[in-house]
């Protein structure tokens, strides 16, 4: 056993270790043992001889290096150290081991190498994402990136600009705008700073915005990550950090144009994207707060029992009853009569039947919605759209913000034949119109109507990412559009100066990290990665003053001049 004089050590005891107390005189006796090696049968080791090694009275920690000094700072509870060394300050180093007093253990080699490993770069804690998180490799972020681009070129084709606006948020901000969604918001620890928290959604980042910068009339995208303390659902999408992609219209305008140019553009997309069969559902915050009224709810209860009704996309109205009667204090007549109301869906035949209902066309709120309602419908049907439109009193959207028209798409049917089970996500983009949002942020109230729509694009992601996994798709993950190659050795300089040309000129082109590499392995990179064209220079190439064209597709090949090489290559990347 090595036993070195340490000038400040910690006492440690079969219960655990105990710091020896900040401003106690420290001992010159005491000793740290080591173990630098165990033998494999865990007691100390024998061999022939012995000798002993003079030893500094230095600092243990000093003279020991990492590992004992990892060892000194991180030994587990429960071995105790051995007695003091002897007076002198040597240590002796003993093949045969020195003898060790009754109930005395060494640190066996398993702690050093434990503690070297947690101070030293050892095996560490487990490598994983954390929970509701999730890394994309790059053929996974090359289908991201189609996915983003279809959408983004569709808010541009309505003349939205792009903003971003900071991940954290003033905690305030966010509070009191979520409804019972507040418990998801992710709250930062105060360190004497500000009050923080991580952004829930855009919509309420984009109303501070325009608050704050006194905008009254904007057209907007917005994509990013928002963050949420949900119960992720990974295989359904549903992460707690994900991307929003946003289309907000803010300003006073004509009823129900925006909202109808809202809807329109979830059409456009889940068209474009070709999902399969969609439904997209609208209904009208007035109305859910008059169908209420009439029911004899308190207006103080119209949120609960709206983020309740809410629910009855996930579950059956006998759930949902009964929540509102043993949660939220309804009457089971009043529910009932609720009921009779948020089952009905249809489309302008409903709109017609509800304006003429004995109670709600007495509510000035629920008249108030319904005849914009009716106003949507008809500019919907001049847009086209109303075969995939349905009026559903159900939905409810359960933020507090929203103050009219709510809508929500869902996927009917995944187009995949090849599973067996469709993939359920749930809705795939949700928004409304939230006119008094903006309000709460200006210091005088003023208010700002916008309505707005979000994309969930990890939701309608986890469809895509499925669709090209069970059919075999081989998605690209570069863009490069040529490969430089040589079949001969020593012709990298030729490489550098074809490659060099190409970037020039604007033309994607790779070459592979090597002086001489064989052509095969270049031609087969080519395949592996999708490119198009091989730019092949050789002696022969160099001395005719061509570079050989290789189309890999067809493995057709053709000289083409130099000087008229960057030419023929946009014309064979023209769509």
């Amino acid at each position: 056993m090595l036993r070195v004089r340490a000038t400040r050590e910690r006492k440690l005891s079969r219960g655990g270790a105990r710091a020896v107390k900040r401003g106690s005189p420290p001992s010159t006796n005491e000793c740290l043992p080591l173990w630098p090696r165990a033998p494999r049968g865990g007691g100390a080791g024998r061999s022939r001889g012995a000798r002993s090694l003079p030893v500094s009275p230095a600092p243990a920690m000093l003279r020991l290096g990492p590992l004992a000094a990892a060892a000194g700072r991180l030994l587990p509870a429960g071995p105790r150290l051995g007695p003091p060394c002897p007076a002198g300050g040597r240590a002796s180093l003993s093949r045969s081991g020195p003898p060790r007093p009754t109930g005395d253990r060494g640190l066996p080699s398993r702690q050093v190498r434990a503690a070297a490993g947690s101070a030293g770069g050892g095996r560490g804690p487990a490598l994983k994402t954390p929970k509701g998180t999730r890394d994309h490799p790059p053929a996974h972020a090359a289908l991201r990136d189609r996915l983003l681009a279809t959408v983004v070129a569709c808010f541009k084709r309505h003349g939205a600009a792009a903003i971003d606006t900071p991940v954290l948020e003033l905690r305030e901000t966010l509070m009191g705008k979520y409804g019972e969604e507040a418990k998801l918001i992710y709250e930062l620890q105060d360190h004497g700073g500000e009050l923080l928290a991580l952004r829930y959604d855009l919509t309420v980042p984009f109303a501070r915005y325009l608050a704050m910068n006194k905008i009254t009339n904007m057209k907007r995208y917005h994509v990013a990550k928002v963050y949420r303390r949900d119960n992720p659902a990974t295989t359904r999408g549903r992460y707690r950090e994900f991307y929003q992609c946003d289309f907000d219209i803010a300003g006073q305008f004509d009823p129900m144009i925006p909202d109808a140019e809202c809807l329109k553009i979830v059409h456009e997309i889940l068209s474009d994207l070709q999902l399969g069969d969609f439904l997209i559902k609208v209904n009208d915050r007035r109305i859910l707060n008059g169908v209420f009224a009439v029911c004899g709810i308190p207006e103080s209860k119209f949120i609960t029992t709206c983020s309740t009704v809410d629910k009855l996309d996930k579950m059956p109205w006998e759930e949902v009853r009964s929540e509102m009667v043993g949660e939220k204090g309804l009457s089971p007549e009043a529910a009932d009569h609720i009921g009779e109301y948020v089952q009905l869906h249809g489309g302008l035949d409903l709109i017609e039947r509800l304006l003429q209902d004995p109670k709600l066309s007495q509510n000035k709120l629920a008249k108030e919605g319904l005849g914009d309602m009716k106003l949507l419908f008809e500019y919907l049907t001049l847009f086209g759209i109303t075969g995939k439109i349905s009026f559903d009193l159900s939905l409810a959207r359960g933020l507090d913000y929203y103050t009219g028209v709510i809508f929500e798409a869902v996927l009917l049917q995944q187009e995949n034949h090849h599973v067996e089970e469709p993939a359920s996500v749930g809705s795939v983009a949700g928004g409304g119109r939230y006119d008094g949002l903006v309000g709460m942020f200006d210091p005088k109230g003023r208010k700002v109507p916008c309505v707005g729509v979000s994309i969930g694009i990890e939701r309608i992601f986890s469809i895509l990412e499925q669709r090209v996994k069970a059919s075999g798709e081989k998605v690209r993950t570069t863009e490069t559009q040529v490969l430089v190659a040589t079949p001969q050795k020593h012709l990298l300089a030729a490489r550098l100066k074809l490659i060099s040309k190409l970037w020039d000129a604007g033309i994607k082109a790779e070459m592979l990290y090597k002086k001489d590499p064989k052509l095969l392995k270049q031609l087969q990179y080519c395949e592996d990665m999708g490119i198009p064209l091989a730019a092949i220079v050789g002696e022969q190439e160099l001395t005719d003053g061509v570079v050989k064209l290789r189309d890999v597709a067809t493995r057709e090949e053709v000289d083409i001049p130099r000087e008229k090489l960057v030419d023929e290559i946009r014309r064979r990347l023209e769509p």
